[in-house]
């Protein structure tokens, strides 16, 4: 009988998204504990890292405690970056179709997916921000629809939503992403 690895930390991931907290879950767990909660934040307008940093900051005075936010882009190069850290409501807007469609007058089809996590030990500190980068390219939608622009983000031949999981986890933008704060974590142990 295999003794379990003890929890070292606890984190309040902010998401009502339960996609995004199976990923971060499988990835962080066991040494990183994944409490989730969902609360409805304002999200200020900037870049993505304004937009974490305030996020996280509010999120660590509601819940009193550690907290983990996360936001996510998908930066089309030929737009400079759009939709950037306004894709959910592009989606929600135009879906998967419509995202292809503001790139047909374009040759590039390239495109960044880029996520940003803020961690805070609790209200009153500042938050720390860790940030993964996948380059790949639009391509019309395929494999499953069920989250979010995978479907119509390709790396290495594959979309996002064709991938395994566990391939998904590790090349990914949230994956790298994660790996930093992992990375922190595991520093700020032997500290």
């Amino acid at each position: 009988m295999t003794t379990p690895t003890p929890v070292r930390h606890i984190v309040n991931f902010i998401t009502g998204n339960a996609n995004k907290l199976s990923e971060v879950k499988a990835i962080l767990e066991p040494a990183i504990q994944v409490e989730s909660k969902k609360l409805d934040l304002l999200e200020i307008q900037g870049t993505l890292e304004e937009v974490t940093l305030d996020k996280c900051r509010r999120a660590a005075d509601l819940v009193q405690g550690p907290v983990l936010v996360e936001d996510t882009c998908l930066c089309f190069n030929a737009l400079n970056g759009l939709p950037g850290p306004y894709i959910k409501w592009f989606l929600e807007s135009i879906g998967h179709d419509g995202l292809n469609n503001l790139l047909a007058a374009y040759e590039d089809k390239s495109a960044k997916a880029v996520c940003t996590f803020g961690y805070s030990p609790g209200p009153g500190h500042e938050p720390i921000l860790f940030q993964g980068i996948t380059g790949g390219k639009i391509v019309p939608a395929r494999g499953p629809t069920n989250f979010g622009w995978d479907p119509i983000f390709e790396y290495d031949g594959k979309t996002y939503a064709e991938m395994e999981k566990s391939e998904k986890n590790k090349i990914s933008h949230r994956g790298r992403a994660l790996t930093k704060l992992q990375e922190w974590f595991a520093r700020e142990m032997t500290a």
